[in-house]
Parts: structure tokens; sequence; C-alpha cells
């Protein structure tokens, strides 16, 4: 990370956690989207049909938070080193798949939960100079 003072680069861990969890209802909103629309092929997202799929009420929502994690991340890569900042977008993936468990009844199978733990191990051992 660049040299900064230690509240500063709180800010910047505050900020990616933010980018991070937005980024996770995002991703919860299009799978609820999807789960209403149903399966989708390739085909289908290059035709008139994607106005269907994007305009779907939760779909535009997960989409819509995708883009202000966007501008967002545009102030994380302003402060933080991208070798830094952007393996813990890692968390997210911690924060997905026990949210999937709970919201859609998904499966967290022990691969799933040990791939979580390295997760973790690698998030902590980016953050560890903090």
């Amino acid at each position: 990370m660049k040299k900064m003072d230690k509240v500063k680069k709180m800010d910047v861990l505050i900020l990616i956690l933010t980018c991070v969890i937005i980024g996770v209802f995002g991703q919860l909103f299009m799978k609820k989207g999807m789960n209403s629309i149903g399966n989708v092929n390739l085909k289908e997202l290059f035709s008139q049909q994607i106005f269907s799929i994007v305009f779907q009420k939760y779909v535009f929502i997960g989409i819509t938070l995708y883009i202000f994690t966007s501008i967002l991340w545009l102030a994380v890569l302003s402060k933080a080193e991208l070798s830094f900042a952007y393996p813990l977008i890692g968390i997210g993936y911690i924060f997905s798949s026990l949210l999937a468990w709970f919201f859609f009844d998904e499966k967290l199978t022990l691969i799933r939960l040990l791939g979580i733990l390295f997760i973790c191990g690698g998030v902590y051992l980016i953050v560890l100079r903090v």
C-alpha cells in the first residue's frame, strides 16, 4: 500500500469492505431475479431478450448496485495499490456463499467451506501488514 498513516489505511479498508458488501448484495439481487426468470442461454443474452432480463426488477437493482460499487471502487484505486485492494474482494466470496446458503438454500459442502477458510487465510495475509 502507498505510504499512509494508519487512519487512512483503515479508511481504505472500510471503503473496500463497503464495495464488497454492496457487490455481494448486487449478486444476491441478480440471483433472485434470475431465479424468477429461469435458465437463460448465451444466445438469449445477445438478443432482444436481454432487455427483459436487465429490466427485471431484482436484476436491475443488482446491476445498479454493481455500478455504484464500481464508482466507489475508483476511490479505492486512487488510494491503494491494486495488488493490495483487489485480492480483498475475495471477502465477497465468503459473504456470498454464506448468504446464498441462507437465502437460497444453496449447499455449503465441506469443500466449499475449506475454500472459504483458505480465502480467509489469504485475506488475513494480505492485511497483516496494515
